[in-house]
């Protein structure tokens, strides 16, 4: 496929009938810059979207899911019930995964996913845009707002501080599902991600370098203190990072990323982001 600019149509959509308060999700395919088609899915929310196109009130939040998560995922669309009770909602597969193109870089290129998402999102009409990440999606909504700008707020669930982290049985797990064929064969055939072979280069900006960069769009770490996959030295290097432009929330009894957030805790995200995004 022929490279094209970011929020390119792959396929036609419909927008939503705001005069008849049509809600029903919108499904399409936005390409990225560097070509790639990615599974988007809009809901315009519960919020004040009958009679008019969306209100500037509200924000739009645009989720970026974990690896091997997808926009079909039961965890990722409960994520996304719960956050359109206080505005639209965009999510998306990123590249490798789901029904979106390409292989996964895990983390690299995929900030070019998201921007493609999020150009989407204000195509709508949404002036406010909240990025809300989890696990590598959390190290991505930091990496795309300190080198694209542009969103409102971010929210970061369960991401690492630092890449090649192989501290714990889980991650050194997910490293083997990177780095050896039959991982990445079991990927494929296990878990719907198409994985690259090859390695990072040059080595992305780390969570923890991008961090500084975001400033002045507020910023909340979210993690849990049973997080199997990154203990708490990851959130306190991002915190710490962020200085005052960062709010950490360390969830006693909380695992890791969509699966661990509770209903609950996703309120207490969308309260703080729609609070913050103004």
């Amino acid at each position: 496929m022929s490279n094209s600019r970011a929020g390119h149509v792959a396929r036609s959509t419909v927008r939503p009938n705001y005069e008849t308060g049509t809600r029903t999700p919108l499904r399409t395919f936005r390409r990225t810059v560097d070509g790639i088609p990615i599974d988007s899915v809009y809901n315009p929310g519960s919020v004040v979207y009958n009679s008019a196109p969306p209100s500037p009130v509200h924000p739009v939040f645009v989720i970026a899911h974990g690896f091997t998560g997808d926009a079909d995922r039961p965890q990722v669309r409960r994520v996304a019930e719960a956050f359109a009770r206080y505005g639209a909602v965009v999510t998306f597969s990123f590249r490798g995964h789901g029904r979106s193109g390409g292989r996964s870089t895990v983390g690299d290129k995929e900030v070019l996913d998201l921007e493609a998402a999020v150009a989407w999102a204000r195509s709508l009409g949404h002036a406010r845009v909240v990025t809300v990440g989890f696990s590598m999606g959390g190290s991505v909504v930091l990496r795309h707002a300190a080198l694209h700008r542009g969103v409102d707020a971010v929210v970061s669930v369960s991401a690492p501080a630092r890449w090649y982290y192989r501290g714990t049985v889980a991650m050194r797990r997910v490293h083997w599902l990177i780095t050896r064929p039959e991982g990445r064969l079991l990927g494929r055939w296990g878990f719907r991600t198409r994985i690259h072979h090859r390695d990072w280069d040059p080595v992305p900006l780390s969570p923890t370098e991008a961090v500084p960069r975001i400033a002045p769009a507020p910023l909340l770490i979210v993690h849990g203190d049973r997080d199997g996959y990154f203990p708490l030295d990851h959130p306190r290097m991002l915190a710490a990072a962020a200085g005052e432009h960062g709010e950490l929330w360390l969830e006693p009894g909380m695992g890791h990323a969509e699966h661990a957030a509770d209903d609950a805790l996703l309120a207490r995200i969308a309260d703080w982001a729609v609070a913050r995004a103004g």
